[in-house]
């Protein structure tokens, strides 16, 4: 009998009963998953996007001071290659491939450690709690790995493009700019870095959570096919490079071998906008585009697999 008086069967139980059930509870995913999972993804993706990566790294690079020595993103691969053949598009991947599977770990582990404390009673986790989470694993992940990792990565390109080039390889090279620099010289644009990256994660686990719970609906463990994760990743990769591809330009700038022109983060934003334009803000947008739609969705897809298979090999529950 209910509290107001209407007799309920026991052999029927209702919705709302049902809704609270602990079988309607979304599974948690451990750290320790998310941290091996995000590792696998990151090494694979780097290795099928890494050429655009360094297409649009070389586009930032071309000043208009100097005077531009491409004229698109054609005649830069068109460059490279007759210069160095196709194995120069992938000049400087040692170093992004060495950064990427830390920094991909770091990205999903911190976030599944902190989605899992802001989800509710039913493991939900709603849209504002995804783009904080998001925006924890992404400065976390800036300062730990994506920093020192991209100023290398920009150094090595940008080296590459010199008459004489100094870096014979990627422990050469960090020995180089340590030895030169110091630890600070692999922590340049740290401040541009910490602010791409928190936005970055921000926006597309924001976007992420928001359609993942849309396609989910009431049921919070609806199978999702990887194709539509992969639809999914492209939307939040499109939208996080339209919302801060000007601090992507800035923080390139800030890492390259010709970062001393800058005294801060604020100081290059300003000296672009004053002798090359607003649309300098705006270099390189087509070719990451491209790449970052292909890597988020990449690294959603593979993640979400690599997940599913850990579930029925280490079970944590």
């Amino acid at each position: 009998v209910s509290g107001e008086g209407v007799f309920i069967s026991p052999f029927v139980r209702p919705r709302c009963l049902a809704a609270a059930a602990p079988a309607g509870k979304a599974k948690l995913t451990h750290p320790g998953k998310a941290i091996l999972a995000g590792g696998i993804a990151g090494g694979i993706e780097i290795c099928i996007t890494f050429p655009t990566e360094y297409v649009k790294t070389q586009l930032q690079l071309d000043e208009k001071a100097n005077p531009p020595k491409f004229r698109g993103i054609g005649d830069c691969v068109k460059q490279t290659v007759q210069s160095h053949g196709v194995r120069g598009l992938y000049r400087g991947l040692s170093s992004l491939l060495y950064g990427s599977i830390p920094k991909s770990a770091v990205r999903f582990g911190v976030f599944e450690f902190l989605s899992n404390y802001a989800k509710d009673e039913s493991g939900r986790l709603d849209s504002t709690r995804g783009l904080l989470c998001g925006l924890g694993a992404g400065v976390m992940e800036a300062v730990l790995v994506v920093c020192p990792m991209e100023t290398v990565k920009v150094k090595f390109i940008h080296d590459q493009t010199s008459a004489k080039p100094k870096y014979k390889g990627f422990f050469h090279g960090v020995r180089e700019i340590v030895r030169a620099q110091g630890l600070r010289g692999t922590y340049q644009g740290l401040t541009a870095t910490v602010l791409k990256q928190g936005s970055n994660q921000a926006i597309r686990f924001f976007v992420m959570t928001s359609l993942k719970n849309w396609y989910k609906g009431d049921d919070p463990n609806k199978h999702i096919n990887p194709l539509i994760t992969g639809v999914f990743g492209a939307i939040a990769g499109a939208a996080s490079v339209f919302g801060n591809t000007p601090l992507d330009v800035i923080k390139t700038r800030m890492q390259g071998l010709e970062a001393h022109k800058y005294k801060s983060t604020l100081d290059c934003a300003m000296k672009i906008l004053r002798y090359e334009g607003l649309t300098a803000f705006y270099k390189g947008t087509v070719p990451r585009l491209g790449r970052v739609c292909l890597d988020v969705a990449i690294v959603f897809i593979i993640y979400e697999e690599v997940v599913k298979v850990l579930n029925t090999v280490w079970k944590t529950e």
